[in-house]
């Protein structure tokens, strides 16, 4: 970019970085060995994946009943890890699609591990449906395709069958749009590979990119083309995930608030969990200089924001089941159901955690502290989950028949299950981290000479920063051989 930022503004890009640095800083964690960060933290994701995969595949041998559902409660921990996660997948696209057309710098550093932390967690998601059918091997059977019962279709006034739509269409254009966005970093790996077999495969995965201007002009339409797509998937994959609720007639989850409130809430953990992977991933990958206090005060404004709507959004929801009159809506929410009945320490957890706990967010001193923020955005994913809980098991155990009602409680296959997503979602976050790059080299770049920290110096001190270009045979520019995948 020609222009340059005030002096004044805070620095994206920390320390006396070149072109030449920010590649080698970038391939470092592909090319070189891994820390023991990173094997810490990768162990213990393996263990809790192995304990997980062992739940699924004794749960899918023996049967759901080793579940806690019941004759009543037929959504329970699985439907709220399916939502929780769904909603954690949120925050890639919105940082990758909404924030790149409104031209915000700071997303450059962490658009890449957002956008990679929302496909994995749409893997995630998409476990808990299919094993919840019980016989996973029928699980093709919600796709509308020709079939050997005749004529037989799925139900298409069903917001489930939406629900599959929706995610597969998301998880589609999510995938497509980071892998766009990597073709100039496997450019780059590929020319710097040593390794035949590296090489090659950094070939493959690079689909032949050659840094032309031409190869520039159709990268940069594209992503607008789906950065396009991909914004109003934000709105309408966890507007469909609400409908899920909020088309049925159960006291508690006939609102028309459901849509909105769902929305706000999946930004307000994905963000979080944004902070919780940058966290970690600053310190396995030593990328301290490209993910700095400014863009974890940037996405805590964020948080504080969504945290607001949804802090209305409770409000709201308590006002008008007072409003209607109604002694169903008003016993789920009001009396027994949540605040004075069994699921009452899941009821307080998820006032404190979601409501409480990201008001801290308003001290400058918290909100631009790494370890604050790092135990913050923690605290909001367990609130966001315990929000999911209260929604399908509170309303789940009381519903028009007392005759009907009953307790939910979790088995150790349940949370095991649970754990095993947790644990196979870093795992594959900690491999991304360590085969692909996980900064956007050729992005990050482009905003150097504006908001690099050695140049915001020079341009304060008055010194010209553009590189003096000698006029030869060959053309000199300020990018060696290896940076041929950047913007000139």
């Amino acid at each position: 970019m020609s222009h340059y930022e005030a002096p004044i503004r805070e620095p994206l890009v920390l320390g006396d970085k070149s072109y030449h640095d920010i590649t080698e800083d970038i391939a470092k964690p592909i090319e070189g060995k891994a820390n023991k960060n990173w094997y810490i933290a990768f162990y213990i994701s393996l263990a809790a994946m192995l304990w997980g995969f062992g739940c699924i595949f004794y749960t899918v041998g023996t049967g759901i009943g080793v579940w806690g559902l019941n004759k009543n409660i037929g959504w329970a921990w699985d439907i709220t890890n399916f939502v929780w996660w769904v909603g954690i997948g949120h925050a890639g696209t919105l940082i990758s699609a909404v924030l790149l057309l409104f031209r915000q710098k700071w997303r450059m550093a962490i658009n890449r591990s957002a956008e990679a932390m929302t496909i994995f967690a749409v893997f995630q998601a998409g476990l808990f449906p299919i094993i919840h059918m019980g016989r996973p091997w029928n699980g093709y059977w919600v796709m509308p395709i020709p079939n050997q019962f005749g004529s037989l279709w799925v139900n298409f006034n069903s917001p489930l069958l939406w629900d599959v739509f929706a995610i597969s269409t998301y998880l589609s254009v999510s995938l497509v749009f980071w892998w766009t966005g990597l073709l100039p970093d496997f450019a780059m790996i590929r020319d710097r590979a040593v390794k035949p077999f590296q090489k090659k495969i950094y070939a493959l995965l690079s689909f032949g990119w050659s840094g032309r201007a031409k190869d520039w002009q159709r990268f940069e339409e594209v992503s607008l083309v789906l950065a396009g797509l991909a914004t109003p998937l934000v709105l309408s994959v966890h507007t469909i995930v609400s409908m899920d609720f909020a088309t049925s007639i159960n006291p508690g989850w006939h609102s028309t608030i459901f849509p909105p409130y769902f929305v706000a809430g999946a930004i307000f953990s994905g963000f979080a969990m944004v902070q919780t992977l940058l966290g970690i991933m600053r310190k396995v990958t030593n990328m301290e200089d490209y993910i700095t206090r400014l863009h974890v005060e940037y996405m805590n404004i964020v948080i504080i924001l969504t945290g607001g709507i949804v802090a209305v959004a409770y409000a709201t929801e308590f006002f008008i089941a007072w409003y209607t009159g109604s002694p169903y809506e008003n016993y789920t929410y009001l009396s027994v159901g949540a605040a004075t009945g069994p699921y009452a320490w899941a009821f307080y957890s998820l006032l404190f955690f979601n409501i409480l706990t990201p008001q801290l967010l308003w001290f400058k001193k918290i909100r631009r502290s790494f370890i604050w923020s790092f135990i913050i955005s923690i605290f909001i994913n367990i609130g966001m989950w315990f929000e999911r809980f209260d929604i399908i098991a509170i309303v789940l155990s009381k519903g028009h028949l007392p005759s009907t009602w009953w307790r939910f409680e979790p088995t150790f296959v349940d949370v095991g299950i649970f754990i095993g997503t947790i644990g196979f979602f870093f795992v594959l976050f900690l491999l991304y981290a360590r085969t692909f790059p996980v900064i956007a080299q050729a992005e990050v770049k482009t905003i150097l000479k504006s908001s690099g920290e050695f140049y915001k110096k020079r341009l304060a001190q008055g010194i010209p920063t553009k590189p003096t270009v000698v006029i030869a045979k060959k053309k000199i520019t300020e990018v060696d051989s290896s940076d041929k995948n950047t913007k000139e």
